[in-house]
């Protein structure tokens, strides 16, 4: 804002040269009809007076304006002042009615930032608000349309992959981690449907899978194809019950008399060769498959000078 100058320079401004003005005519030479210095001082006067004139009307018009101005500006505090009075007087309730669409429209954001973070707890507590505390039923019930059908989405796709998961597991034959997942599933949605006969799932899955080592292990067996048979006998071995072991344990003790029969045979036959790494392997193979048995005993009596001799081959 320019600063204003004060009165009395103004009105100086204008006396100096109006007195210079009278003293040109006052003074002039009167000897001569037209005298050079009372004409000057005669056209100052008048110029001096116009200007006068012209300032005098527009510092009127200035002041009035700018009183005009002041004035509105009073009335717009005033009116202010008095706004933030009624509102500082009215009730919780009256203030909650003011601000209705705008305390809505926050309520809203906030229900669809909780939506799109799936927090879709919270944001039913939000919706029970925007019903109860505000009346926006209409409003609410949308919003619970909306959650329903998001939070089924959701929880159907994390059960699928969950047991896509299980399926992984029965697939690598873990057995115990299958059944472990398959009760977490359960526990974690229990109000789906797809969570339903879980636990029969893995178990029908071992149960087949325990049938197929059975039929592979007798027509090994028949085949007389005897690594084959032991193979699928160790791993049998850890499905069957005693009393389902029962009707295998003939067809069993073949195929290991079978099996030891043809180590021992193997391992005559490289140490007669001098093959001296061969027979150390087969020579531990039936110390750890055979550990009871008479042949496992001789086997113990000469390993060590087999193995003596297969490290001197090998350094």
């Amino acid at each position: 804002m320019v600063a204003k100058s004060p009165a009395w320079l103004w009105w100086l401004s204008f006396v100096f040269p109006a007195g210079l003005s009278v003293w040109l005519v006052v003074n002039g030479n009167t000897e001569h009809p037209i005298n050079i210095n009372s004409a000057l001082g005669v056209i100052g006067l008048v110029v001096v007076w116009a200007l006068f004139l012209v300032f005098f009307l527009v510092h009127k018009a200035v002041h009035q304006a700018a009183g005009s101005q002041t004035d509105q500006r009073l009335a717009d505090v005033a009116q202010r002042v008095e706004h933030l009075t009624s509102l500082g007087t009215l009730s919780d309730d009256a203030r909650r009615v003011l601000n209705r669409a705008r305390e809505r429209d926050m309520l809203r954001r906030a229900i669809e930032e909780d939506i799109s973070r799936q927090d879709f707890e919270a944001a039913m507590v939000l919706v029970k608000e925007l019903a109860d505390r505000f009346g926006y039923r209409a409003d609410a019930e949308e919003f619970r349309q909306r959650i329903d059908t998001q939070r089924f989405e959701t929880q159907d796709r994390k059960v699928r992959d969950a047991i896509a998961l299980l399926d992984g597991l029965i697939i690598q034959r873990r057995w115990d981690a299958a059944f472990a997942e398959a009760a977490k599933i359960g526990r974690l949605y229990p109000d789906s449907h797809r969570v339903e006969g879980l636990r029969g799932r893995v178990e029908q899955a071992r149960g087949t899978y325990k049938g197929e080592l059975e039929r592979r292990f007798l027509e090994a067996a028949r085949e007389n194809d005897v690594d084959e048979a032991m193979e699928l006998l160790k791993e049998l071995d850890q499905y069957l019950t005693e009393d389902e072991a029962a009707p295998y344990r003939e067809t069993a003790r073949g195929v290991i008399g079978k099996a030891r029969e043809n180590l021992g045979a193997l391992f005559k036959i490289y140490v007669q060769d001098r093959r001296w790494v061969e027979a150390a392997q087969v020579g531990d193979q039936i110390i750890s498959q055979f550990p009871n048995t008479r042949m496992a005993a001789e086997v113990r009596s000469l390993i060590d000078g087999i193995r003596s001799k297969a490290a001197a081959l090998a350094g």
